[in-house]
C-alpha cells in the first residue's frame, strides 16, 4: 500500500466543521495516505475529521496505541503509580513516565501479564474499545476487541498490550478515550454535525463517566515526555507554543505499516484533541504521524485557534450534556 495519495479528502461532509480547524487538518495532512481527527473533548463535537472513508472504517492494529488503555487499567488496579520501577531484567527497571514517553515495549508486556487478559479487557471495553464511539455517525465502523487473549505462540497477552496484537482500533474510538483523559474522566458520544443547525443545537452526549481523574496526573507525565524528548518529539519541529500531550504508534500487519498519534493540546483556554492515522509503506510511522499533528496545531495557532473567544471549550465539562444510548 502506498503512504501516499491524491485528493485525501474528496466526498467529506464539511458542513458542519470548524473551518479553522478542517483547513489546518487538510493542510498538516497534505498527501499523506491516512486522516486526522479533530475532537473538542469537552463535548465531543468533532471539529474536523478528513478522509471520513478511513476515519469510519472498521480500523486497525492500534501498535503502540494500545498502552495508554494498558497504563489506566495498571493504574486503577494499583499496580503501578507512575514512579514505580518495573523489573525489565536483572539490572534492568522503568518507570510508567519513561515507558510512556519511549513507548517500551517490555515494560508494557509484564504490566499485561501481571493483570491478565481479563482486567485488561475489562479496562479496553470501558475506556469504548470494542464499540462504536460516534452517536448516529453515518457510515461509522466498528473496530474489535477479541473474546479471549491472542495464543501464546503469537505473544499472548503481553504482545497485545504492548502493540495491540489481535485488537483493531479505529481513529473515533481513540478519540473518544483520549477526550476522556483530556477532561477528567467523561466518555462523551463523539457527534459530528452536518449542518449549520446541527452546530447551532449541539448538545453533548455523555456514554459514561470513568473512574479515572486521579490517574490522570500519573499519566500524563509520560505522555508530556513523549512530545518533549521521546517518540513523538517530531511534533516539536513545527509546533511547541503550547503544551501537547501524545502517544505514537507504529506497527505492521500483513505488509502495511500504520502510524498511529494520539495528542491534546493543553492551553489556557481549553483543549483540543487530536487524532492522526497513518497507513502506507516505509514512509509510515508514529513519528511521522506526530510531526503532522504538529503541523496541524501550528497551523490553528497560526489562525488564532488557541486565543480566547474562539470556539474552544473551556476545561470545565458543560452541565448541557445528556447521558444517552444510540
Amino acid at each position: 500500500m502506498s503512504s501516499f495519495v491524491d485528493d485525501v479528502g474528496t466526498g467529506d461532509v464539511t458542513t458542519g466543521e470548524d473551518p479553522v480547524v478542517r483547513q489546518a487538518a487538510v493542510d498538516a495532512l497534505g498527501n499523506m495516505n491516512g486522516t486526522i481527527v479533530a475532537i473538542e473533548p469537552t463535548s465531543g463535537r468533532v471539529l474536523a475529521m478528513v478522509n471520513q472513508k478511513l476515519a469510519l472504517s472498521s480500523g486497525a492494529q492500534p501498535c503502540s496505541i494500545i498502552k495508554l488503555s494498558v497504563a489506566l487499567a495498571a493504574l486503577s488496579e494499583g499496580l503501578i503509580s507512575k514512579d514505580t520501577p518495573v523489573a525489565l531484567t536483572a539490572h534492568y527497571r522503568l518507570n510508567l513516565t519513561e515507558a510512556l514517553a519511549h513507548s517500551n515495549n517490555p515494560y508494557f508486556e509484564v504490566l499485561g501479564r501481571k493483570l491478565g487478559f481479563e482486567k485488561v479487557a475489562y479496562y479496553a471495553h470501558e475506556y469504548g474499545l470494542g464499540e462504536l464511539a460516534g452517536y448516529d455517525i453515518p457510515g461509522e465502523q466498528l473496530g474489535e476487541y477479541p473474546d479471549e487473549a491472542i495464543p501464546t505462540k503469537l505473544g499472548g497477552v503481553g504482545k497485545m498490550c504492548s502493540y495491540g496484537e489481535g485488537v483493531s482500533m479505529t481513529p473515533l474510538q481513540l478519540g473518544a478515550m483520549v477526550s476522556a483523559i483530556a477532561n477528567g474522566g467523561t466518555l462523551y458520544y463523539l457527534q459530528h454535525p452536518t449542518t449549520p443547525e446541527e452546530v447551532a443545537g449541539f448538545q453533548p452526549r455523555v456514554k459514561r463517566q470513568l473512574n479515572i481523574a486521579p490517574l490522570i496526573p500519573e499519566l500524563s507525565d509520560g505522555m508530556a515526555g513523549a512530545v518533549e524528548y521521546g517518540t513523538a518529539r517530531s511534533l516539536r519541529l513545527n509546533f511547541n507554543e503550547e503544551e501537547i500531550l501524545g502517544k505514537t504508534g507504529t506497527c505492521s500487519h500483513d505488509g502495511t505499516r500504520y502510524g498511529w498519534f494520539a495528542s491534546y493540546s493543553n492551553t489556557s483556554v481549553g483543549r483540543v484533541v487530536v487524532v492522526v492515522f497513518l497507513q502506507g509503506g516505509r514512509p509510515t510511522f508514529g513519528p511521522k504521524a506526530a510531526q503532522i499533528a504538529g503541523r496541524m496545531y501550528r497551523n490553528m495557532y497560526d489562525h488564532n485557534f488557541f486565543i480566547a473567544g474562539h470556539n474552544l471549550s473551556p476545561d470545565e465539562p458543560t452541565s448541557r450534556a445528556v447521558t444517552s444510548n444510540p
